[in-house]
């Protein structure tokens, strides 16, 4: 049985370093990631406008828009998306600062395949728990709403949630 790209873990990826991320997207894609890749946080970004992902991969030091900057837009305006930073430039304090802006994971290059696999998994598990925990506190609120409101005012509501869901 072959996947699909709508049951494929959409992830992006954002390195400066091109044979890189050519290699680790390759390696990737073979694992059945549907894998998209920039060069830059400014291309990530523009990206993001068009397409939803579930992970992001992003290197830390980066020329422009360094990691810990475009981990703070994804993070301020994809609410369920799980960023996991990549560097070969790695300190403690880098790895609580982007632990306080919303990173999943801080993993230091080089590193094992297998220890990526994982930590991607554990990634998408945890933005699948958290998208389920506020789509049953969405559902309850709409069910509380319904009782006593118009349907035009349910909808509005609706398109609102949605709205504050981006």
């Amino acid at each position: 049985m072959t996947s699909t790209e709508t049951d494929r873990i959409k992830l992006l990826i954002v390195d400066d370093e091109g044979e890189f991320l050519a290699t680790l997207g390759e390696r990737l894609e073979m694992r059945d990631f549907e894998v998209h890749e920039v060069t830059s946080g400014q291309a990530a970004l523009e990206i993001c406008k068009k397409e939803k992902f579930d992970l992001a991969l992003v290197d830390l030091k980066m020329p422009g828009m360094d990691g810990k900057e475009l981990l703070f837009h994804l993070k301020a305006e994809h609410k369920y998306l799980e960023v996991i930073i990549l560097t070969g430039h790695g300190s403690l304090g880098s790895a609580v600062e982007c632990a306080k802006l919303g990173a999943f994971s801080y993993l230091p290059k080089p590193y094992q395949l297998e220890d990526l696999l994982q930590v991607l998994q554990e990634a998408f598990l945890a933005r699948l728990k958290n998208k389920a925990e506020d789509d049953e506190t969405r559902i309850e609120e709409l069910m509380n709403l319904a009782q006593g409101e118009s349907p035009l005012a349910i909808l509005r509501r609706m398109k609102e949630m949605d709205d504050e869901r981006r």
